[in-house]
């Protein structure tokens, strides 16, 4: 939960519909039509260098040439073939950074093939059917026990459940799906997406989730490994950085803000800061902040300690953020926190480190929001590298018989890449398992 400052922090700052217009889906889905006039952009390169800018590797002008064929069921095939959780990826990926900056047409235009809203169209139309796409091989006699719930987990879990493993997910919250359920801002996962997506993806069958389960607290590396054949952690990043100054308790996570505003049955009764201060420059910054305001929060500012060109934020989420009435500071980095008010000092970048100018501003703050970054919770027998678990190759750690995928583990923190590294552990476990 978020810790208020001050009696500023209240519910129903804006009527249920103004708030229901404000959480709407930030990319609508396409009509038909509208599909097929956005399929018909792509030039079907040879080589397409938005397939390597893709992390799962998805063959995107084949999923693009199939949407304008009128076959959208058939492209969805070719995503998920790649990425189970393409629904999801489609809503979530930067794809600005990814595969749309490699498009063709961005360069030659300034304006790429709109290829996440295509994936929209496609995943969404098969997973309107019934049934799953993909059917399970015969049962292997292996089990496999996969700890969390989260991307990397399912994408595991589920590629592991086709070649015709057993395995149980252990989960430590009430629901599945991770940040895709608990981390990412409303607006992008609409109509319970995030759940719906779970359920789909256990379609597959063989998959069980054992829930209120976590490693460290009732679960052991040595009584998973005993009573499985293998073992996947695909455990996140569970603690939160402190800002390490004066108040710092005051402070509330963005994470938490977060997770309370996702679980929300009534976004109305979520209370909100007038005026809230989010602290970094990622992607849970700009969440925190959007949400903030769209909740209703007069003035929201997000600080952040270096130049705006190296906020982790995309430059689209900037300008998402700033046209809803964010105000983005840089260069700018909290040293205490107070009664109704945050001190923020100016900062400079000498030799790339960080170092304050002694030139303070204080800003009016009924609810500060930290959203520096998450850290491991150390796993024990487990290797760390750079402040997470070290893996070699498709995720093998250090300890025989155990695997590791998504952010717990060294590599950029998104979505898309968790799902990576999800199923190529898998596709190692298998190997190892028939070995």
């Amino acid at each position: 939960m978020t810790h208020p400052l001050t009696p500023g922090l209240a519910a129903g700052r804006l009527p249920a519909e103004e708030i229901a217009a404000n959480f709407s889906d930030l990319h609508p889905a396409y009509d038909p039509h509208e599909a097929h006039v956005a399929a018909d952009r792509c030039y079907f390169c040879h080589d397409a260098p938005c397939i390597t800018a893709c992390p799962t590797a998805i063959d995107i002008p084949l999923f693009i040439r199939q949407i304008s064929t009128g076959q959208p069921e058939a492209a969805a095939r070719t995503i998920f073939e790649q990425n189970i959780l393409g629904g999801m990826c489609a809503r979530v990926c930067p794809t600005e950074t990814l595969c749309e900056e490699a498009c063709v047409r961005e360069a030659a235009e300034g304006k790429p093939v709109e290829i996440g809203r295509l994936q929209r169209h496609a995943t969404d139309a098969l997973m309107a059917r019934q049934g799953h796409p993909f059917a399970r091989a015969p049962e292997t006699g292996k089990r496999v026990a996969v700890v969390g719930a989260g991307p990397a987990g399912l994408a595991c879990a589920h590629r592991l459940a086709m070649k015709g493993h057993a395995v149980t997910i252990f989960e430590a919250k009430e629901k599945p799906g991770g940040l895709n359920e608990y981390g990412i801002a409303a607006y992008k996962t609409t109509d319970d997406f995030a759940a719906r997506e779970v359920d789909w993806l256990l379609g597959i069958g063989g998959i069980t989730i054992d829930h209120g389960r976590a490693l460290g607290a009732d679960l052991t590396l040595d009584g998973l490994r005993d009573a499985h054949d293998a073992v996947f952690l695909g455990i996140g990043l569970g603690a939160v950085n402190a800002l390490g100054i004066e108040g710092d308790d005051a402070a509330g996570d963005a994470v938490d803000f977060i997770a309370d505003l996702r679980q929300a049955a009534d976004l109305t009764r979520l209370p909100v800061g007038r005026n809230v201060v989010v602290i970094g420059g990622g992607m849970t910054a700009i969440d925190a902040a959007v949400q903030s305001k769209l909740l209703g929060a007069e003035a929201v500012t997000l600080a952040y300690r270096r130049g705006r060109d190296r906020m982790g934020a995309s430059r689209f989420e900037q300008d998402l953020a700033a046209s809803r009435g964010v105000r983005i500071l840089t260069n700018v980095m909290p040293v205490a926190i107070a009664a109704g008010a945050v001190t923020l000092e100016y900062t400079a970048e000498v030799e790339g480190r960080v170092q304050g100018t002694g030139e303070r501003l204080d800003l009016p703050a009924d609810q500060v929001l930290r959203a520096i970054g998450q850290k491991l919770v150390p796993v024990e027998g487990l290797e760390i590298a750079d402040g997470k678990i070290a893996v070699t190759g498709p995720g093998r750690t250090g300890v025989e018989g155990v695997w590791a995928g998504g952010d717990c583990t060294p590599g950029e923190d998104l979505t898309v890449v968790a799902v990576a590294e999800g199923r190529d552990a898998a596709e190692d476990i298998h190997a190892a398992l028939m070995a």
